[in-house]
């Protein structure tokens, strides 16, 4: 299971890049919709089946000991961040966005390093 780690840690990258490109916008082109920016059918699909299986990853996570910590940090950061957002204007929705992103990132590295020296 804690093989797909780097699939979910090339995935949060994807989606801080996505999140500055389309919510970056919408604060330099005032007048700019996140919607309209060219965001395809296609990558809507796999960004949204990736987000479901991230998250059964992570509830699946918390099954495994050595990983269930890691599993709760990663559903507690998501959980307040999305609470943040909802109440948040578009301007510090980049801001909390970037923030969770890079703790999801960091949590995930450290993830990985314990799964690597549970390998030696």
């Amino acid at each position: 299971m804690i093989s797909f780690l780097p699939v979910f840690l090339i995935f949060e990258v994807w989606q801080l890049v996505l999140g500055e490109r389309y919510l970056g916008l919408k604060q330099i082109a005032r007048n700019a919709n996140p919607r309209a920016l060219g965001l395809g059918e296609g990558t809507a699909f796999f960004w949204s089946m990736i987000l479901f299986a991230y998250w059964l990853w992570i509830l699946l996570l918390l099954a495994v000991p050595a990983a269930r910590i890691a599993g709760a940090g990663l559903l507690l950061i998501s959980m307040i961040g999305f609470s943040l957002r909802r109440g948040a204007r578009l301007k510090w929705v980049l801001v909390i966005l970037a923030f969770e992103g890079a703790l999801r990132v960091a949590l995930l590295f450290a993830l990985g390093a314990t799964a690597w020296r549970a390998l030696r």
